[in-house]
């Protein structure tokens, strides 16, 4: 396996929010506690052994309780919060937590600009969170849009990171709303699209059904179906190959990319590290 520090990863910030005056990072923070053993694998989010008595005491007072803040969590966030309010970037605050939780792999958040993902759906238009969260991610999406994009600029290092790199790596996420924020900062894109090494996307879908999450849905109302085709199709021109979940296997004949088949289910140490070997393999490929 690749030494920690020979890894770089770009993380969406889409999803970020602002809760209680707290500037909250969801997609960098659920990499920071994955990172550092921390995450909360029963529940899939936020940290393991939470209480949250902190957010209790705050709903008793009359404020917002909808976006779930554990007292843990909470630290990480106030950490944060005074450094933006300190004037710092979000890339050198997110540098900061990296080295306070002991991690060599580098972290960069996809810009320090704002750049939201919203939502266009039947109901009306709603900021990621709000959508996801708030409303339990019920409305079905008609669109994707990132606030903010035009103006975003690539954090310093992240290309420089995309070009030395010898894999590009898409993790299994939701397309629309944790892979395309990142790709809407131009410069990333731009990146990624002029690379001269294999990029690699991993199915977020396993028997065409998402894990957890509204992946299939949105791919099935904005790209026609859920099969490893469509998932391909929403990073047209960016990926040589996708891996595919062995129930995805007799679903190949319309994928334009090579497929790397095996499971993709990742319960364990055991079949992350198979996970990740399989899509390392690519490079050897």
């Amino acid at each position: 396996m690749l030494p920690p520090h020979d890894v770089t990863v770009i993380g969406n910030v889409g999803d970020d929010v602002e809760v209680l005056g707290l500037h909250v990072s969801p997609d960098l923070d659920s990499i920071l506690y994955a990172l550092a053993g921390l995450n909360d694998e029963e529940r899939g989010w936020g940290r393991r052994d939470e209480t949250w008595n902190a957010l209790a005491a705050a709903a008793e007072l009359g404020g917002e309780d909808w976006f779930r803040l554990g007292d843990k969590d909470i630290g990480l966030h106030l950490v944060r919060t005074q450094a933006l309010r300190r004037g710092e970037t979000l890339s050198k605050a997110t540098r900061k937590l990296v080295d306070a939780l002991g991690l060599e792999t580098i972290v960069f958040p996809a810009t320090d600009e704002p750049l939201r993902t919203w939502l266009d759906t039947p109901a009306g238009s709603f900021p990621f969170q709000e959508w996801f969260v708030a409303r339990g991610h019920r409305d079905d999406v008609d669109g994707v849009r990132f606030e903010g994009a035009e103006a975003a600029r690539a954090v310093p290092g992240a290309i420089g990171a995309i070009g030395a790199a010898d894999l590009i790596l898409i993790a299994p996420s939701n397309p629309y709303v944790s892979i395309w924020p990142i790709l809407a900062v131009a410069e990333l894109h731009e990146a990624v699209t002029s690379r001269r090494v294999p990029c690699v996307a991993v199915s977020p879908l396993i028997g065409g059904r998402a894990v957890k999450g509204p992946a299939d849905r949105m791919l099935q109302r904005l790209a026609g179906g859920t099969g490893p085709a469509q998932v391909a199709q929403s990073y047209r021109g960016l990926i040589d190959a996708l891996v595919v979940d062995e129930a995805d296997s007799a679903d190949l004949d319309d994928l334009p990319v090579r497929a790397i088949v095996t499971k993709t289910l990742m319960s364990d140490d055991a079949s992350r590290r198979a996970l990740a070997e399989a899509a390392l393999g690519a490079v050897a490929a």
